[in-house]
């Protein structure tokens, strides 16, 4: 579904992804791991091309999109949750769940209606808050509209920032619930997380990042089995 070739970006004169090769393939839930300023973020923006690569190729279903306008590439399939979830805080629930949906804006109104209740099943609380100001949920409704904005431009590929950031840990465990049941729904998830425990518990496959470079790439079990994965990001000796 994606490929991602030797891309290379840089921020200025300071180089941040090294030739970095990341593939995906439909159904999966894919974790990219890695530290902070490791590069994980800067992948994403990449790939949804609000970052312009200097280097290499990204394919989505066999159509080259670096180059392209971020928002061509989101018609084409692709959404993203971002880190600290940045929903509108002035607008409600239902406007925030509704400007999701403004690249299907020249689809019959029926259509976007029918996701907007599929949103609703999927977290009630937003339902119950449909009229009620972003900017007043909690961490973790603001983190559900977040991700609903997301499944309201029908994407087949989700990318997801570190959606448990700052979440209760009740929270936290409602949300990878959550992604697991979207992606039972057949979207694809690039999950960017801090929790690596998490993050591999639902993942098929993972990448490991570090300072701009792919350094290892395996099944989410037999990363969390590595070693070296455990000493790094799972806190044991």
């Amino acid at each position: 579904m994606l490929n991602v070739n030797n891309v290379v970006t840089y921020y200025g004169p300071i180089q941040i992804l090294k030739k970095i090769n990341l593939h995906i393939y439909p159904g999966e839930i894919v974790s990219l791991l890695g530290g902070n300023a490791s590069g994980k973020t800067t992948t994403m923006k990449t790939i949804l091309g609000i970052v312009k690569p200097v280097q290499g190729t990204i394919e989505f279903e066999g159509k080259r999109i670096d180059g392209l306008p971020t928002e061509k590439i989101v018609s084409m399939g692709i959404a993203r949750v971002p880190e600290a979830r940045r929903i509108f805080s002035r607008m409600t629930v239902r406007e925030n769940l509704e400007l999701g949906a403004f690249v299907r804006r020249k689809e019959p109104p029926q259509s976007i209606l029918e996701d907007l209740e599929r949103v609703y099943k999927l977290f009630p609380r937003l339902k119950e808050r449909e009229n009620q100001l972003g900017g007043t949920l909690s961490g973790g409704e603001q983190q559900m509209l977040a991700m609903g904005r997301a499944l309201m431009a029908r994407p087949r590929l989700i990318l997801m920032d570190e959606p448990s950031m700052g979440l209760s840990p009740l929270f936290v465990e409602k949300v990878f619930e959550t992604i697991q049941e979207i992606n039972r729904q057949g979207v694809t998830i690039l999950l960017v997380e801090q929790n690596a425990n998490m993050a591999l518990s639902i993942a098929h496959r993972g990448y490991v990042l570090q300072n701009g470079e792919i350094v290892l790439h395996d099944t989410a079990e037999n990363l969390l089995k590595s070693e070296a994965i455990r000493k790094a990001y799972l806190g044991e000796e």
